[in-house]
């Protein structure tokens, strides 16, 4: 409970420090662009209690377009990153404290079973229609228990086995309660899972909805083109960043991404409900221009060219980084830093739970894995890929995170040939074909495919000379170059043999532990046993391993007690070092960002995490250009 209630603390000091400010006689102010505009006024747009955000560095001023790169007509992440991630709370900048957001307050009981928020009283959708708790209620009746449109529940959502309830207590009030005790539920919503109970405009959401409008859904799917009332459902609401619909975003989207998409475009949101210490209404910036670019090289010649203003995502590489460094004055620019998150920028994870069985038999060695460990010169690649910058290692927290673990970080990192060859051997495959590379159970070659998106030079760089560190200790591994969204289709139907990924859970151990056990998607060493853990009918039981991290995953969360937290994440990584699901290669160096001298208030540091969207939580509302 200590530190639920460090946090209220925390939210009530600067509750009481925005209330104050919102409770004087501010005068208000909108953008120029707004004057010509049919509105009411910005007082009237406003909520009775706007929340009230300190720039960074200064008060900005009006007008201007936020350019950045979309890369080949989809990003999703990059937009919520960028145009919307406004959930009930959200995190400070510094990423220390969870903070009221859409949510003006909330309160905790006891034992973390019941979460009440206090929306703000006013705020408006960006056509103008109410923000409401039923807006809220609404997420969770259409959609987040509809088993049509969600398989399940966001799995922040279950406790004690059962999918938590929703309930209106009035227009500004919602609360949430579960069976048992919930403790990372207010973590879960500041993470960008969170900005999903708030994107649902029932007023607009409804007519496209089977249940909440039975004789006009149709009406709808027929002027569409389609057959399915879901991907109705799906196209005009569910998937964000398609389709423009109201928002409390800052910036209201008027062309959507999609796999023709040449530019995704956002406008100001005359409702947007957040101010400066001055009354201004944000945002700063008028406009939010995302041009799309069909690979990497074409964005990073635009941010050479200054036609980026603030952007990490994609560009900003090691091998990019001296480019950009010998351009910036003619460029125009500077960099920012980005704190990783991330606790490895290359692992290959054997699919443990394979369709064939001779594979799975192989992969389910770790005699087998551990050899392929040792067989790597991690510093080789290091050196010649990353230019220097990493350090050999595993799948374990980073350094500077209190559950650093030396054994998981640092174990089978050593470069050995002679070690490589003893556990291959040990792990039975002793006998060789007439080209040297060892046989399988079933007498034939050890042979797979590793698979790699089509983006970032550097893995798809070294896994070729993966291939051949593996192949000087007789085993067959050969990487497969694909799109994106090929490798997720397969590794989703459990097709693949291998996928070579980056690591998130370096710092945000607890709400991030995809690769420490089999926990989501994102666990690409084992599909199967992950399906099983979130209750999927695809899913297979795990081994005892495993599963016993799972149970103590459950039992961390089902306390909100922060000290019984960290005990339970110590024992799950304690396991994860003895697993040893998966093969690691290099710590991520610091990361950087490109900004245009003329673009102001955005920090010189922020972390760089999924779960912390960099850049949103440093507010790129109050971003602006100058000059």
């Amino acid at each position: 409970m200590k530190r639920i209630t460090i946090l209220l603390i925390l939210s009530l000091l600067l509750l009481t420090s925005v209330s104050l400010l919102g409770a004087q006689d501010m005068m208000y102010h909108q953008a120029p662009m707004l004057d010509s505009m049919d509105l009411p006024p910005v007082a009237e747009r406003l909520p009775a209690e706007p929340l009230v955000v300190e720039p960074n560095e200064r008060i900005g001023v009006y007008g201007g377009t936020w350019h950045m790169g979309l890369r080949g007509g989809n990003d999703g992440a990059l937009l919520v990153r960028t145009l919307g991630n406004e959930g009930l709370v959200r995190w400070t900048p510094d990423w220390t404290a969870v903070t009221p957001n859409v949510a003006k307050s909330y309160e905790v009981n006891e034992d973390g079973t019941e979460y009440t928020f206090h929306l703000r009283e006013g705020m408006k959708w960006s056509d103008g229609e109410p923000f409401t708790a039923n807006d809220i209620l609404f997420w969770y009746e259409a959609h987040a228990t509809n088993t049509e449109v969600s398989p399940a529940p966001p799995n922040w959502m279950v406790a004690g086995g059962e999918t938590g309830k929703v309930e209106v207590v009035d227009d500004v009030t919602v609360k949430f309660t579960f069976a048992a005790p919930n403790g990372l539920f207010l973590q879960r919503l500041a993470t960008p899972d969170g900005n999903v109970l708030t994107r649902f405009p029932r007023h607009y959401a409804e007519q496209f909805h089977k249940e909440f409008n039975p004789d006009g859904y149709e009406s709808f799917m027929q002027e569409a083109g389609l057959e399915n009332w879901v991907d109705l459902w799906t196209q005009k609401v569910s998937d964000e960043w398609y389709t423009p619909k109201p928002t409390i975003n800052a910036w209201v989207l008027e062309s959507g991404q999609g796999a023709g998409a040449t530019q995704v475009t956002a406008v100001r949101n005359p409702y947007y409900w957040k101010v400066d210490p001055e009354g201004h209404q944000y945002p700063y910036l008028d406009y939010v221009q995302l041009d799309a670019g069909n690979d990497t090289e074409t964005l990073v010649l635009r941010a050479l060219n200054g036609e980026i203003d603030m952007m990490d995502r994609h560009i900003a590489t090691l091998a990019n980084k001296a480019v950009f460094f010998d351009n910036m004055e003619a460029g125009g620019y500077h960099f920012y830093e980005t704190v990783p998150s991330s606790m490895n920028g290359m692992i290959i994870s054997l699919n443990l739970t394979h369709e064939d069985p001779v594979k799975r038999e192989i992969f389910q060695n770790k005699d087998f894995r551990i050899g392929l460990s040792y067989a790597i010169n991690r510093q080789e690649l290091i050196d010649l890929i990353w230019v220097g910058q990493g350090e050999p290692w595993q799948l374990a927290p980073r350094p500077t995170s209190p559950f650093y673990n030396e054994t998981l970080a640092k174990q089978y990192t050593e470069y050995d040939v002679d070690k490589a060859n003893e556990h291959l051997d040990a792990a039975g495959y002793t006998e060789r074909d007439s080209d040297g590379y060892r046989l399988g159970p079933d007498g034939n070659r050890i042979s797979f495919v590793v698979d790699i998106q089509t983006v970032g030079t550097e893995t798809i760089d070294a896994m070729e000379l993966i291939t051949g560190y593996w192949q000087a200790v007789g085993i067959d591994g050969q990487a497969n170059v694909i799109d994106r969204s090929i490798l997720y289709q397969r590794k989703d139907a459990n097709q693949q043999d291998a996928v070579v990924w980056g690591g998130d859970g370096g710092l945000d151990v607890i709400l991030e532990p995809r690769w420490y056990f089999p926990y989501s998607g994102e666990s690409n060493f084992a599909p199967l046993w992950r399906y099983w853990f979130e209750g999927d009918a695809r899913g297979e039981e795990p081994p005892a391993g495993p599963k016993q991290q799972m149970d103590l995953y459950n039992q961390l969360k089902a306390t909100a007690d922060p000290d019984a937290q960290a005990a339970l994440m110590n024992q799950i990584l304690a396991i994860a070092a003895d697993e040893f699901y998966a093969i690691g290669i290099t710590l991520p160096a610091p990361g950087y960002g490109i900004q245009q001298n003329n673009f102001f208030n955005v920090p010189a540091s922020m972390p760089g995490a999924w779960l912390y969207p960099n850049p949103s939580p440093t507010n790129p509302f109050q971003y602006f250009v100058e000059g």
